[in-house]
């Protein structure tokens, strides 16, 4: 049996680093208009990665064109400066990757305190191991499927692998009494490899240019959750 069986709904998470930036607000009225669950935020500080994107004052403007959850990636080193800033601009999920930070657990309970989510971010060489005395504070693990920095780059594919051990030590949390933790994806996510993402234990996809680089966001995301729902009845 897949391990999608025991997966929450999939969330379609559209990363606006991919949309055109001169129409930022239609486009995210747009591609919520088209389904999105979510609006993927990345913010890049070109310290921690080769690059330089978004800060709070962008996330504060798009927020009251949209309903639906802003999950900020925090791309960023340090991290815990940002937190309050981004809270307070809308943002409703914030995650960050643990080499980032001096001290992870504080920068997860500094997230909580302002009323977001939580979440820790895995590059392709980073160990799952970082999670486990961290599961607690956890809302969130985000896997990159590509090395952070810029966008459309290729899925790499031993992200599968990781993808099921993640899926594994979140579904042992939950059984011995732990909150739930969502597991998010994020890396050259499209519709022709989203089924197998699925069936490896992910519920939250980010797609860049897989959906603002078409001219028809609600076909694209239709098609996403077809191959999703494959993925779902293959595992029932």
């Amino acid at each position: 049996m897949s391990d999608s069986a025991a997966l929450s709904p999939a969330r379609i998470a559209p990363s606006i680093l991919s949309a055109d930036f001169a129409r930022l607000g239609e486009e995210v009225r747009n591609v919520v208009a088209a389904g999105a669950d979510w609006i993927h935020f990345d913010v890049m500080d070109n310290h921690y990665v080769p690059n330089l994107t978004i800060g709070p004052l962008v996330c504060e403007a798009i927020r009251p064109h949209v309903d639906v959850p802003i999950d900020v990636h925090l791309m960023v080193e340090p991290v815990d400066a940002l937190i309050p800033s981004f809270a307070k601009a809308g943002a409703n999920v914030i995650t960050f990757h643990p080499e980032a930070s001096r001290h992870v657990d504080r920068s997860l309970a500094l997230i909580r305190d302002h009323g977001c989510k939580a979440g820790l971010v895995l590059n392709p060489a980073s160990s799952p191991d970082l999670l486990t005395h961290v599961m607690d504070r956890l809302d969130v693990v985000l896997l990159m499927s590509v090395n952070p920095g810029f966008g459309g780059q290729s899925f790499i594919p031993q992200t599968l692998i990781k993808l099921r051990q993640v899926r594994a030590l979140i579904a042992r949390h939950v059984a011995e009494g732990g909150q739930p933790i969502a597991l998010e994806v994020d890396g050259g996510v499209k519709a022709d490899n989203i089924r197998q993402i699925r069936e490896a234990g992910a519920d939250t996809f980010v797609a860049g240019s897989a959906i603002f680089g078409k001219p028809d966001y609600a076909a694209v995301i239709r098609e996403m959750r077809a191959q999703i729902a494959l993925a779902d009845h293959g595992a029932a």
